[in-house]
């Protein structure tokens, strides 16, 4: 299994407000979606806006697994997008919300429960999920808690980061990654991979996760 993690972050490390990207950065998204067997978003990204992880042309590609993970299984259902078009996606959430979540659902989506993990779910147990449904590459969307726990567990291959030329400077907007804790000791190094910088401003970045600190928890 192959899991990647895509993100884009203004030039201070936060990912929002709003759209931070170009159309180009968007089809950079799109060609690895398409690219790939699986995505998954945190249930926070469901709850800011109305994702459906489209690739290239707005393809849905029925074979694709769409996957959404929430704890508290708390998560809009009606009138989003991701429930009414292309295939049902699949919805991780803990044990003790899987029965409600699942009658709630209904046949607009599957509902795996996993256990807990180093930080809420296991992500290992979801990555291993999509494995079992036939998915070899899996791509993180995010957001920062998502990202945070599935690093923190050294799931991570490999980081696909866009920086855009746009500056925040909100001491509480969320970053790439947030928890409790340091990823590594104290930081978690990265190998850069491949760079290259648009017209647009924006620098795509691919770098290898290096897990090599004693607080990350690879299973």
């Amino acid at each position: 299994m192959k899991v990647f993690l895509i993100c884009i972050t203004t030039a201070c490390g936060r990912i929002g407000p709003g759209n931070l990207g170009s159309l180009k950065d968007r089809r950079h998204l799109e060609d690895m979606r398409m690219s790939t067997d699986a995505s998954i978003l945190g249930a926070g990204t469901l709850r800011e806006g109305d994702p459906e992880m489209r690739g290239v042309g707005g393809i849905i590609p029925e074979n694709r697994i769409r996957a959404i993970i929430t704890m508290s299984g708390k998560i809009p259902i009606e009138g989003q997008r991701l429930f009414q078009l292309g295939p049902p996606p699949v919805v991780f959430t803990s044990r003790d919300q899987a029965p409600s979540l699942g009658e709630a659902l209904g046949h607009k989506a599957r509902v795996v429960s996993l256990p807990e993990g180093t930080h809420g779910l296991s992500i290992s147990a979801a990555i291993s999920e999509m494995g079992r449904m036939g998915a070899r590459t899996v791509l993180i969307e995010g957001g920062a808690m998502l990202n945070y726990s599935a690093l923190s567990e050294g799931v991570v291959d490999e980081i696909y980061l866009t920086i855009a030329p746009k500056l925040s400077g909100d001491e509480g907007a969320a970053s790439l990654a947030d928890g409790p804790g340091h990823l590594g000791v104290p930081l978690l190094p990265l190998d850069l991979l491949e760079y290259h910088v648009e017209d647009t401003g924006e620098v795509f970045l691919r770098y290898r996760v290096k897990y090599l600190g004693k607080c990350i928890n690879r299973n």
